[in-house]
């Protein structure tokens, strides 16, 4: 992910001497940690878990720390949220015997490392640690882990539906489209008549690309790999290699029609088509995608000379978003191909050019 505030340039508009942004034509990025911080704290801080419930007490206090970046981009109303942060959240124990007298008080820490835009589909880790670690001291924990990290999940899903959906500028989008609407109504005839057109030729455009395959990319990649191309179709094709690789669960079926799963079950798919040691054309599923979404990979393996394989590949039909309105898909599926796959190969079968 690009950090905030960083830009290539050939994709960078000169400002208007206006200042307008006309149909936010401009990349509009808004710095989110500060209102990340704000959500978070105000979604976390001192949740009752349990409240006597088997003679155990149980809060969250404060979130101490949210580390890392986020931010909103903004183009012709489009929004594109992109967020890799961390967080630390203090919460606090009390167990009780029959009678109602305190055995023990502890504290805690609750860890999640990574909340990120390229798994909004899945719940983040989520560590629980507690300062004393006695018998007692472990049954809060267990408790803590068994009643508080659901509540804790839920609140950081409401923070990705809510940053996914704008965060701080969502209220400013639409004050805009207002403000837009209401300016065009008083401008001179023959700027509204230029703004008439403008819009007219933007909704031909957009019902253009619609036409074409309604908001699905394709991603190509030619990568080189110093082995042969029999043993990298092997490598591909072989659930325990996948899991060596990938260091996540895989199961994958050798047969045409076959099912495959990998990623721990994030992707799913069906053998098309295979031919050893040259191709493979494969459905592709993400569990993040909206229901019905399939798409296609086809991997050709080409050897020119002894030693030096080619890998051609072309993924078909990947939508532009996911269901939770993330537009991130098409960008983490061509970083999921290069680092997660292809990169974890050279590196663990020593294929490396």
């Amino acid at each position: 992910m690009a950090k905030y505030g960083e830009g290539d340039k050939r994709w960078i508009v000169e400002d208007r001497p206006d200042g307008a942004n006309v149909h936010n034509w401009h990349w509009a990025e808004t710095d989110c940690l500060g209102w990340s911080r704000d959500l978070l704290t105000k979604l976390l801080n001192n949740l009752t878990v349990l409240d006597g419930e088997g003679n155990l007490h149980l809060k969250t206090k404060t979130v101490d720390k949210v580390d890392g970046e986020a931010y909103v981009n903004i183009r012709k109303g489009k929004i594109i949220p992109g967020y890799e942060i961390s967080l630390s959240l203090s919460w606090e124990g009390e167990a009780k015997d029959a009678d109602g007298k305190s055995l023990l008080k502890v504290d805690g820490v609750v860890e999640i490392p990574y909340i990120a835009d390229e798994n909004a589909d899945e719940d983040p880790e989520v560590k629980i640690s507690v300062k004393d670690e006695g018998p007692i001291g472990k049954r809060l924990k267990e408790a803590m882990l068994a009643k508080g990290k659901p509540l804790i999940l839920e609140k950081v899903r409401v923070y990705v539906e809510s940053i996914a959906k704008g965060g701080p500028v969502k209220d400013e989008v639409e004050a805009k489209k207002i403000a837009t609407k209401s300016n065009s109504t008083a401008a001179v005839p023959a700027a509204a008549e230029a703004v008439k057109k403008e819009v007219v030729v933007e909704k031909k455009e957009v019902k253009k690309k619609k036409e074409s395959k309604k908001g699905f990319k394709t991603i190509s990649m030619t990568e080189k790999f110093s082995c042969r191309a029999k043993d990298l179709f092997e490598i591909l094709m072989d659930e325990n290699r996948w899991k060596g690789f990938s260091q996540s669960n895989a199961k994958i079926s050798k047969e045409v029609g076959g099912q495959i799963s990998i990623f721990d079950g994030s992707v799913t798919g069906t053998n098309l088509e295979l031919q050893n040691g040259s191709l493979i054309v494969q459905k592709w599923r993400f569990g993040s995608w909206p229901d019905g979404i399939d798409s296609t990979v086809r991997l050709t393996l080409e050897e020119p000379e002894p030693g030096l394989t080619v890998v051609k590949l072309t993924h078909s039909d990947i939508p532009e978003e996911d269901r939770y309105g993330n537009a991130t898909v098409v960008e983490n599926t061509e970083r999921g191909w290069r680092d997660l796959i292809f990169q974890r190969i050279r590196a663990v079968f020593g294929f490396g050019i």
